[in-house]
């Protein structure tokens, strides 16, 4: 299904801020290709640094006190019943727990009749609990890998026929072989000099523990030992509160004797171009992670990926490159990897589902048939 088949639908999407990250991220690209079909989108959060990027595409954004996980959001039931009258969608689709309350609460006093469909998209393994499964009460969910959507299953007893496994879909157009230019590189390395000549092994990802720069830096370690051709970018920055943890890593850094073998270039908006330098990229988080999005999208910019075998992360690369697979936690082995696909001719073939056009399709069937059974086209 292509979005000009589609009668034009508006479509509300709530979430917690629009700062950083892949919720964030995917919120927006699917608010602009939603304009482009000639739908209405509306974004409701607490607002962020992507909201003037949302606006320039098309969409409207409402800024609402959605963000808060305390009992004093409640107090934004009612007003936000009174927007979603006002707003008179088609569909709202909620992408996080805080503004999930809220919006069902204010929901389900709603005439049924006119109110909207109500998705939501689980982004993640929450953890169970009383809190968490609201975002199982909409009338249709939305997993983003098949590790996802069987942990619904198996944990909040949704019924299969309610679920819809719809990947994370990447923009063909930010993320390819030409998005790292001559001009680009020779900026960045006037900045970091250290970088030029070098075999860049990229991991990009926000400083988090479970995200894996501490194994990371174990196995750069390793890998310099192998040859002194590379070097370690690590690419985000520290959460809220936690520049610590940061510290911690510049500590270990120094400890392991890699000050001159990797680099910590903070947030940054061109990681497609990173991509784009990287000869690998690598995904190490310490946990099962829903997605992984820096796999796919490193493997549509060209350059290919080792990650452990577990995970969303383990699906995508499966899907694209799995001679990147690693088993989970085993640093030397991954080292080992690395050091093979540096100088490998890699054979990259990531599935048309890992592509945007392919989720817009798919959540706008979501959207469509919850849609035809209010009017009545399937029984």
């Amino acid at each position: 299904m292509k979005i000009s088949e589609t009668k034009p639908l508006k479509i509300v999407q709530v979430l917690p801020a629009l700062n950083s990250g892949g919720v964030e991220r995917g919120t927006v690209e699917l608010a602009r290709e939603l304009v482009r079909g000639g739908h209405t989108s509306v974004v409701i959060s607490f607002g962020g640094r992507m909201v003037d990027g949302l606006v320039a595409d098309g969409s409207e954004h409402i800024t609402f006190p959605v963000h808060r996980k305390s009992l004093w959001s409640l107090l934004q039931v009612r007003p936000m019943r009174r927007l979603l009258e006002l707003l008179n969608a088609d569909v709202v689709h909620v992408r996080s727990r805080a503004p999930a309350w809220i919006v069902w609460l204010a929901w389900r006093k709603m005439d049924p009749a006119t109110r909207p469909r109500l998705v939501s998209t689980f982004h993640g393994m929450y953890s169970v609990n009383f809190y968490s499964a609201v975002m199982a009460r909409a009338e249709h969910l939305i997993a983003i890998s098949d590790c996802v959507k069987k942990y619904i299953i198996r944990n909040y007893k949704a019924e299969e026929s309610r679920i819809t496994l719809i990947p994370r879909g990447l923009d063909p157009a930010a993320f390819n072989h030409d998005a790292c230019t001559p001009a680009w590189k020779k900026e960045l390395f006037e900045q970091y000099p250290q970088l030029q000549d070098k075999h860049i092994i990229l991991m990009p990802g926000r400083l988090t523990r479970w995200k894996g720069q501490e194994a990371f830096l174990e196995m750069m370690s390793r890998l310099v030992r192998l040859r002194q051709d590379c070097h370690g970018v690590v690419v985000g920055d520290a959460e809220p509160g936690k520049q610590h943890y940061f510290d911690e890593l510049l500590a270990m850094r120094s400890s392991l004797n890699l000050d001159n073998a990797v680099t910590f270039v903070g947030h940054r908006s061109d990681i497609a171009q990173f991509y784009g330098l990287a000869s690998v990229t690598c995904h190490m988080s310490n946990k099962e992670e829903p997605f992984g999005r820096t796999v796919p999208e490193s493997l549509a910019s060209g350059t290919p990926v080792v990650a452990y075998d577990r995970g969303g992360a383990s699906e995508s690369l499966s899907a694209g490159f799995p001679q990147g697979l690693v088993t989970p936690d085993d640093v030397v082995s991954f080292a080992a990897r690395v050091d093979d696909l540096i100088d490998a001719d890699a054979e990259i073939k990531l599935p048309e589902n890992y592509y945007l056009s392919s989720q817009l399709a798919a959540t706008l069937g979501v959207y469509q048939r919850l849609l035809k059974k209010r009017w009545g086209e399937v029984r």
